[in-house]
């Protein structure tokens, strides 16, 4: 048999320490909605004469 007095005491314990627990978030509060932004073409291009920045080599690095 469990000894309701030892439990409601830790239950009342557990209470005055850590008090209650937040209120509950709806579903509909969790996320947000925005607008996806366009699509750029552009972004996507290769750029021949821009492409050397975005190169890395050790030897370069050290300028060996």
């Amino acid at each position: 048999m469990e000894n309701t007095n030892g439990t409601d005491s830790a239950s009342a314990a557990r209470r005055a320490r850590f008090g209650a627990l937040p209120e509950r978030i709806r579903y509909e509060d969790m996320f947000e909605e925005k607008e996806a932004t366009p699509d750029d073409p552009a972004r996507y291009t290769h750029d021949p004469e821009g492409s050397w920045r975005f190169y890395s080599c050790l030897a370069v690095d050290l300028g060996l």
